[in-house]
This record gives C-alpha cells, structure tokens and sequence, in this order.
C-alpha cells in the first residue's frame, strides 16, 4: 500500500499544466479522454512511478467545481493510494460507516473513490493494479514522459483544526494504525506518508502539501522562478498547495 498518484483542482488548465510541466521537467503531460464521464478535463505529470493529476470542470454542476467554489480557489484534491487487493478492502470497509462513491472495474485496473465528508480533506482513493507497476490511468508509454528533475511523491500533508480525528478517518479507510508524528499525525504506507497537522485558522480539513523527491533541486528552483512561482527556499506553492521538494 503506498501513494502513487495525488489530484489538485484548479479553474485554469492550460497555466497549471504549463507550470506542471516545467517545474519537475516533465516534456509532456497526459490527458485522459475518459474524465469527461466527471465533466473535467485534466493534464496527468508522471513523476518517477508516481503521478500527479490536475484536474478542472468543463461542465456544470461537478465534484470538482463545487470544490473550487466552496474552497474559494484551486486546492489539493484527491488521494490515491495503490492497494494488493481491492477485493478484500472493500470487504473491510463495509464493516466501517464509510461511504463509496465511485467504483470502476476495468479487469487490470480496479478503483473505488470515498466520500469525503467521511474521510475529510481529500477524496480518498483505493486502487489495484494488474501488474502492480502498471498504472492504467496515465496512457500507454508514461515512462517516457517522467520529470526529469524528480523521482516520486513521498507524502502529502493535510492540515486540520482536529489534525487527530482526521487522521484516525483516513487510518479507517486505508485499515492502517494512526500514529504520532512530532505535534502532528501519520500513516505509514511503504515509503510513502500522509501526515496530518494543525491548522487553527482551518475551517475545515485540505490538502495543503506534498513532499516530492528531487534529483536537481538547482534546476526545480530555476524553473519556479522562471515562472514567476512562489518560493521559500525548495518549497514552491502552485495550485494552492506547497510543493516541498526534499
């Protein structure tokens, strides 16, 4: 069980895929004709064997455009989080009050999405892949198009103003032990991490941070600067959430 891929949601498309392009070095993103069935449209960034996904409403009346409205601007939203077997999870989670919102089943692509007002901050993902290094929903060849300046995602960070209880939501959907992390939280998930902390001046639960794994921190910084991004040493904000390139 490990992160593979992390979705932002953002009202201007064609600027974040150009930003998301160039600040890991990724030549191409990929675009995914079968989101329209979510009215969105979206730009997929392949870094390493990780993916991050920005996706924007083309149609009324979306998830994703309700969340740009209710947060106000564009945000972290969603998590995915590969599992071995999705059959056995979903067994787990009808034992728990957690709702499934969305499920898909292509044979060797499997995912089921949770509601968020159950597992708050982002919408929780769990998926299965056949063979487990594949990953169906970035195309064919995304090797090809991996970041040049990068080599996987290592967390996310969602910040609270009750970073504990919803930490122990997101350990009952994924079936793992909540455990402390300095003032904060976490889950451990096979190198990667969802971590959870405070925030007071949080109305509610959001996605706020990513930690990614650099290979050329000169060059990632360049390149933020470059596009006019805001930067505080290796930790560059876009879309609404701090990358922290480590």
């Amino acid at each position: 069980m490990k992160i593979r891929q992390v979705a932002l949601a953002s009202s201007n498309l064609e600027e974040t895929d150009k930003t998301l392009r160039h600040l890991p070095g990724c030549d191409q993103s990929y675009a995914d004709p079968e989101i329209i069935y979510f009215g969105l449209d979206n730009r997929l960034f392949t870094l390493g064997d990780c993916f991050l996904e920005v996706v924007s409403p083309v149609q009324p009346n979306t998830a994703a455009g309700r969340f740009l409205d209710r947060r106000g601007g564009d945000g972290g939203y969603m998590v995915i989080v590969q599992v071995e077997n999705l059959a056995e999870e979903k067994v787990r989670l009808a034992d728990t009050a957690i709702r499934t919102v969305f499920a898909d089943d292509r044979g060797n692509a499997k995912a089921i999405h949770l509601h968020p007002k159950d597992v708050p901050g982002a919408i929780p993902s769990l998926d299965e892949m056949s063979p487990p290094e594949s990953w169906l929903w970035a195309g064919d060849s995304w090797e090809q198009r991996a970041g040049r300046y990068v080599r996987g995602i290592l967390a996310v960070e969602i910040r609270s103003p009750d970073p504990k209880a919803t930490g122990q939501c997101w350990a009952e959907a994924y079936g793992i032990e909540l455990m402390p992390a300095g003032e904060g939280w976490r889950l451990e998930m096979d190198g990667t991490e969802i971590r959870f902390a405070y925030d007071a001046a949080a109305l509610e639960p959001a996605l706020m941070a990513i930690d990614v794994d650099a290979v050329d921190l000169a060059a990632i910084c360049a390149a933020a600067d470059g596009l006019g991004l805001e930067r505080d040493g290796h930790v560059v904000t876009v879309c609404g959430v701090a990358f922290n390139f480590l």
